[in-house]
């Protein structure tokens, strides 16, 4: 019985750790900036597959936090099915939290259609 115990106190311990990253990375996303940044494809070098859109920030320079996202990269995970823009390669843009430390996280996407931000449904 102490190792089934011992079990349940390890698996507790995980789901902590898990929730805790979670509650972080919400915190920061309701207190941190949000900014809309024009982005640019490019080709990562990662060992991970998967259905992802890597992404280079490329803000004009007088954008808000423009030294916090020039140059950044973003990778940004889609669901298995194909977006419907993929094809086109147009004008994407994305949300992103600034956080204190670290890098932009996005949020969401959006295509520029007749010069407003049009966010991308994605399941």
């Amino acid at each position: 019985m102490k190792t089934l115990w011992k079990g349940f106190a390890l698996g507790l311990v995980q789901c902590l750790l898990v929730l805790s990253i979670s509650g972080k990375l919400l915190y920061d996303r309701s207190t941190c900036p949000r900014v809309w940044v024009r982005t640019g494809p490019y080709d990562p070098s990662l060992p991970i597959r998967g259905r992802y859109l890597a992404l280079q920030l490329a803000p004009s320079p007088g954008d808000p936090y423009y030294t916090r996202t020039v140059y950044e990269r973003v990778l940004f995970f889609v669901p298995e099915h194909a977006l419907a823009f993929e094809s086109e390669r147009p004008q994407l843009w994305v949300e992103v939290t600034i956080p204190h430390k670290g890098p932009p996280r996005p949020i969401q996407l959006a295509l520029r259609k007749d010069g407003r931000l049009e966010p991308i449904p994605i399941p």
